[in-house]
């Protein structure tokens, strides 16, 4: 009985984010990717940008099978929340996964591909979101 409970209580905690506003799920998945240890987590808001997306999440993993791990994770815990990815790319390789919420687009990235493509140059007249509210301490 009691693990029920659990399974319960967890599933009370989901949020429904399949009407929010791209900020919302950018933030959401800023939270999932740092619960599982992500690095280097970058939000930036791109919409005056680029017509692609609203936001970038920028991260990076620690090898091939934790940037697939980490890819996985989000793609769970937001499909719970009620979004699903349009696309992903880049998952058989996993030294560079995007994951496609329409609004918002997830890179998660080795060491040596963020290093060298510098996301975070190439879009730096975007504003940078602070997230440091969402990041576990």
């Amino acid at each position: 009985m009691e693990n029920n409970d659990n399974i319960n209580e967890a599933a009370s905690e989901v949020r429904d984010l399949s009407g929010a506003e791209p900020i919302e799920i950018a933030k959401e998945l800023v939270h999932v990717l740092d619960m599982k240890k992500a690095r280097d987590i970058k939000l930036l808001h791109v919409e005056d940008q680029t017509v692609l997306a609203d936001y970038f999440v920028i991260c990076q993993g620690t090898s091939n099978t934790n940037i697939k791990a980490l890819a996985g994770e989000a793609e769970y815990k937001l499909g719970l929340c009620g979004v699903t990815p349009l696309h992903i790319d880049g998952y058989s390789e996993g030294n560079w996964i995007v994951l496609d919420f329409g609004s918002v687009l997830v890179h998660i990235m080795s060491r040596n591909d963020r290093e060298f493509y510098k996301l975070e140059k190439l879009w730096s007249d975007s504003e940078v979101v602070d997230i440091e509210d969402i990041l576990v301490k």
